[in-house]
């Protein structure tokens, strides 16, 4: 089985690219890149559709904000593992992203991730990957799970998977939710983020950080070059993330 893992690996000059069975007949991307003495894991879920563009040179080419802030997680101290998407199907929407078919994918996947290092796991997501992030978090049981990070957090109760429409209490580790105070996407307004806090009531460590840094918003406001995506921010916004993670504080 180990062997199997391993299969569709493709080595480049710094990430790898792997292709892992989940499912039977089912395979789901990931991309891994380790940091030298890392001192824990980043389980990223990017937003939109999933996924995290091609894969060329080592690197990704998609411009999610957490896809093009991987190289800020790196040099941060820890390694990265970016939850593509599997081949039975063409994106990851609303509904996918909490369904037992997408956990089976995630568990299996973090499973791969946990023979890549054996350090501590954070979950962390963004937009609409705050939905697989969350989900992941209430019923993925692994102990090599240390905590959870949500950015630009789908917070809008009547959408789909909604992170305040999940079962929060079920949540039992440290949790930060990272927003941009100008997010525009109608999912993710800021003023909504605190729902999310309210209903952690099991989290020992939860904290809400709102941010305004940032430059030339561009494009969809629910995109990743909008404030939902915190353009020319990226290096403040995951050393902040990091620094937290390092030593969580409520």
């Amino acid at each position: 089985m180990l062997a199997l893992l391993f299969v569709g690996a493709a080595a480049h000059a710094e990430g790898m690219l792997f292709k892992v069975p989940t499912r039977d007949g089912v395979v789901t991307t990931l991309f891994w890149e380790a940091a030298p003495d890392a001192k824990a894991t980043v389980f990223l879920f990017p937003g939109g559709g999933g996924g995290f563009g091609k894969f060329e040179d080592g690197k990704t080419t998609g411009g999610n904000f957490l896809v093009r802030s991987a190289p800020y997680f790196l040099a941060n101290g820890f390694n990265v593992a970016i939850f593509g998407r599997p081949n039975d199907m063409d994106e990851l929407g609303w509904t996918e992203r909490t369904e037992p078919k997408h956990m089976t994918d995630v568990a299996k996947v973090l499973e791969f991730v946990k023979q890549k290092s054996g350090l501590p796991v954070w979950i962390v997501g963004t937009s609409r990957g705050t939905v697989s992030a969350t989900a992941m978090a209430i019923n993925v049981h692994d102990p090599a799970i240390a905590g959870l990070v949500l950015t630009s957090s789908v917070v809008r109760y009547a959408t789909p998977g909604a992170v305040p429409r999940q079962d929060l209490k079920a949540i039992t580790l440290p949790v930060l939710v990272y927003h941009h105070a100008k997010d525009a996407c109608k999912h993710c307004q800021a003023s909504e983020a605190p729902y999310i806090i309210k209903g952690l009531s099991n989290a020992p460590i939860k904290k809400l950080m709102v941010v305004d840094g940032g430059a030339n918003p561009t494009g969809d406001e629910c995109a990743g070059q909008h404030w939902h995506g915190f353009p020319n921010f990226e290096r403040e916004a995951i050393s902040q993330i990091a620094e937290w993670i390092k030593k969580p504080i409520n």
